[in-house]
């Protein structure tokens, strides 16, 4: 399989890094096990003939023109952590560029896949429109705002249309790599998660901090900090919306545009994160879900699961550890 990196300005040292070295140790490994053909052919692809990454380094680069078709071309992430560095970085021209020539490639046939900040170029391209993604959880208010045509679901760690495929937050990438790889040889792919210690990690849901996504909007905040006084009470759209002071509609509106949620599936995300800090100190699942609103621990036990992709024991297992 043949990958073609395609390297920016600014991009996040991690990331690239994080792709070449485990398509680099899927070839060695290759080879250990007598494969003489590399699995992963890789070329590092740019704009320009050098690049220099966020930390300053730099890095020779080809154009894409120059190297055989790649079955897949993957985006790093920029080094942009903020809403408004990302913003910036969308208007420089070299990724605009960058966004236009991804646009065209798709059009050839080309596979395109990006990771954390990445998967904004891939919005820019106008290429994940009517297409499942994901993206850094932090970001997604951001992502929505500009890319509203895409089906976003942040809580992924990978999501894939044909011939696109998108992964969430920072180490992202290290999903995203080890999907490549899995794409030429599955039990190479198990063999590399094993040396790198790869855990598998298909969902982004508990590393998502609901306040952190509610500050992206004011209504959303209030509604946010007017959930957390009323975990106990169970929820009420008309009642959290005369809180406010504001309409049904217009609550339910502003929830979904922000953190692509309901009011309600938002208020469980809320109780959810309750609970799991109430497991973390040793609470009994029994009063807890007093405490967050349910009659039936049994209720919360399947939210948690739902929500979490693992269950009670798994959590107080994880704790202990």
């Amino acid at each position: 399989m043949r990958v073609a990196i395609l390297a920016l300005d600014g991009v996040f040292d991690t990331g690239l890094t994080v792709l070449m070295d485990v398509f680099s140790t899927t070839n060695e490994l290759a080879a250990a096990h007598g494969i003489q053909r590399p699995p992963i052919e890789v070329s590092l692809v740019g704009l320009r003939e050098r690049v220099r990454t966020a930390q300053g380094f730099e890095a020779n680069v080809n154009p894409l023109d120059s190297v055989r078709k790649p079955d897949w071309i993957v985006v790093p992430a920029l080094n942009a952590k903020m809403p408004l560095q990302v913003e910036a970085a969308l208007e420089r021209n070299d990724v605009r560029e960058a966004a236009g020539q991804l646009s065209v490639w798709r059009t050839k046939g080309y596979s395109i896949a990006g990771a954390c900040v990445g998967t904004f170029i891939l919005g820019e391209a106008g290429i994940l429109d009517g297409r499942e993604a994901t993206t850094t959880w932090s970001l997604a208010p951001l992502f929505r705002q500009r890319f509203p045509n895409v089906n976003l679901d942040e809580t992924r760690m990978i999501a894939g249309s044909e011939g696109t495929v998108t992964a969430g937050a920072a180490m992202g990438h290290l999903d995203l790599a080890l999907w490549l790889v899995r794409l030429a040889s599955p039990d190479l792919a198990s063999l590399v998660a094993k040396m790198l210690l790869i855990d598998k990690r298909p969902s982004q849901a508990r590393y998502i901090m609901p306040n952190y996504l509610a500050h992206a909007d004011p209504l959303v905040e209030r509604f946010e900090r007017w959930a957390r006084d009323h975990l106990a009470d169970g929820f009420s759209l008309d009642a959290a919306a005369a809180a406010l002071a504001v309409g049904p509609r217009t609550l339910q509106r502003r929830t979904e545009a922000v953190v692509g949620r309901s009011p309600l599936a938002f208020f469980q995300d809320l109780r959810v994160e309750r609970a799991e800090h109430l497991l973390s100190i040793g609470r009994r699942l029994e009063d807890i879900a007093s405490e967050v609103g349910y009659a039936d621990a049994g209720t919360l036990r399947a939210l948690i699961r739902r929500r979490l992709g693992r269950g009670v024991r798994d959590l107080r297992t994880e704790i202990k550890s």
